[in-house]
């Protein structure tokens, strides 16, 4: 994991610095990593009908980058169709959806790169949940970082391959 570069005068501003820190340079490239090693089947792949595909994870993931974050904590206009993220089970294919998630994170950093740590404690409403905006950078990244996790475990699962990422 790379630190941040530890020039921050404020716990806010380091905080801001740790996500763009993870998220660019720690779990996207895990991301690509585990990419590389699937195939276009393995994207839509589901192990039973109660369970997510790769592609879905990554549709989810991007939504809820681009709800917390560049909506939420950013501000920006962003309408988001959560269902569809669970429900689609096929038409994007391997590389638009790597590009998709890969753009949504370089979005997200711009957010973060210009978003002022003294607001981190504003006031936001996002899913009818109160939060701050600290709050929603902290859950969107967490949450990247867990459905990371459950991507990386499938794709144990379905090569076979020590993903080499640690």
């Amino acid at each position: 994991m790379k630190p941040t570069s530890r020039i921050q005068t404020s716990s806010g501003g380091e905080f801001i610095e740790a996500s763009r820190t993870i998220l660019a340079d720690d779990y996207v490239p895990k991301l690509v990593r585990c990419w590389d090693l699937l195939s276009e089947g393995d994207i839509w792949w589901r192990p039973n009908p109660a369970s997510n595909a790769i592609g879905n994870m990554v549709l989810h993931m991007c939504g809820n980058l681009r709800e917390w974050i560049i909506g939420g904590a950013g501000g920006e206009r962003f309408d988001r169709d959560r269902p569809v993220e669970f429900s689609t089970t096929a038409g994007q294919t391997r590389d638009a959806l790597l590009a998709e998630v890969v753009e949504t994170a370089h979005r997200v950093d711009r957010v973060l790169a210009d978003l002022p740590a003294d607001t981190l404690l504003d006031p936001l409403t996002i899913q009818g949940f109160e939060v701050t905006r600290l709050h929603a950078v902290y859950h969107a990244i967490e949450h990247f970082g867990y459905h990371l996790g459950q991507i990386a475990y499938v794709v144990k699962l379905r090569t076979g391959k020590d993903l080499e990422i640690f």
